[in-house]
């Protein structure tokens, strides 16, 4: 009785060690293990970027409305570029290219 439990004793690590070097590999290796992480990783670094890349625009157009609420400037601008007005005292000349 006491060979059985001192064989009891290591038989679970043992078994539980065989079992983690045959099933390991094959979940590394399986489509849903390493092949997937990578994939996964990569996509994930894609993204970060363009969440970057759109925080970043986020803060320019903050910065473009804080400017049009707060400079005459900017409004001007604005009025000029993109909705081609002109001051009354001012004259256009448009020429074809």
């Amino acid at each position: 009785m006491n060979g059985f439990k001192r064989a009891a004793g290591w038989l679970l690590p043992f078994g539980l060690l065989v079992s983690a070097i045959v099933t390991v590999p094959l979940h590394l290796f399986d489509p849903q293990g390493m092949p997937r992480y990578r994939a996964l990783r990569a996509e994930l670094a894609v993204l970060q970027e363009q969440n970057r890349a759109y925080r970043d625009e986020v803060r320019q157009l903050e910065a473009n409305v804080r400017a049009l609420r707060t400079d005459p400037k900017a409004v001007e601008r604005v009025a000029r570029d993109e909705l081609g007005m002109i001051r009354e005292d001012e004259l256009v000349f448009q020429f074809d290219h």
